[in-house]
């Protein structure tokens, strides 16, 4: 399966932005995010249906992630940015439905797009 992640650019802190990844298929998706000498992490995890999710800790209640399984696409919707939320961001997918934040549990991979957060 092919990912197309899109959305990232330069913000200012507090600003907002959205996100957009496709992928055709019956796939659990996941958001991770790579800053400068940082590993990789999970911000938003979600099942095939669309009925759970994961949050990591540093963006619940600013990012939330949706799907529209039509569609095939999922979003992550980021608000209340800040300057630590700069990263290259992926979306992720994988052939179980049920969600998971484990990086290595993921098959499939897009490009990444970076996000910039200005003070």
């Amino acid at each position: 399966v092919q990912l197309q992640a899109s959305g990232g650019g330069l913000v200012q802190a507090g600003g907002s932005l959205r996100l957009s990844c496709t992928a055709s298929g019956r796939y659990s998706m996941g958001w991770f995010r790579q800053a400068p000498g940082k590993e990789r992490e999970c911000v938003a995890a979600m099942n095939w249906s669309g009925a759970r999710t994961y949050y990591a800790e540093s963006v619940k209640g600013r990012f939330t992630m949706s799907r529209d399984n039509a569609k095939n696409t999922a979003w992550l919707q980021m608000n209340s940015l800040k300057p630590e939320d700069t990263a290259v961001y992926y979306c992720a997918a994988r052939r179980l439905t049920y969600m998971s934040a484990v990086e290595s549990e993921y098959e499939y991979w897009g490009q990444g797009t970076l996000v910039t957060v200005s003070s």
